[in-house]
């Protein structure tokens, strides 16, 4: 079976001036692309999460320039690129009761697609839930080498 579980990498970042070019700095460095990438902040810190071609290498250069960085896994969803196109997927989740924590899109290069980005804590009950619907699950694989 193919892996549906993206890894996202998360990155805890001191919420200043300047402090978000250089871990980006560090996976270019590293020849690590991103393909996706979120930032969520408070007052004191933020959290980046990204999702890469190789988590693995980038969590490792990170890590070796210091950073705190967790790897969490995520889904994706392909959606349609249309009004509507989130709503239809969020009520599923709805209808299914669970509960999600973040969720980010990108456009997908299939036409007229875009690809969401889920985090749940049951993330296998999210897996069936929009399964059960005939919703689109993207590979990990597509998602790191789009």
């Amino acid at each position: 079976m193919m892996n549906m579980k993206i890894k996202q990498l998360s990155i805890f970042l001191q919420n200043r001036m300047g402090s978000l070019s250089k871990p980006l700095e560090v996976l270019s460095e590293a020849d690590v692309n991103i393909r996706a990438m979120c930032m969520a902040d408070t007052s004191e810190f933020g959290i980046l999460r990204l999702v890469v071609d190789n988590p693995e290498r980038g969590k490792e250069a990170l890590e070796e320039n210091s950073f705190l960085v967790k790897i969490t896994e995520i889904i994706g969803v392909e959606m349609n690129d249309t009004p509507g196109g989130l709503t239809s997927i969020l009520k599923v989740i709805k209808e299914n009761e669970i509960d999600l924590e973040y969720l980010y899109a990108f456009t997908h290069e299939k036409e007229g697609k875009a690809i969401l980005l889920l985090h749940a804590d049951k993330l296998e009950e999210l897996i069936d839930a929009l399964k059960e619907k005939d919703i689109v699950i993207v590979q990990a694989d597509e998602v790191y080498n789009l």
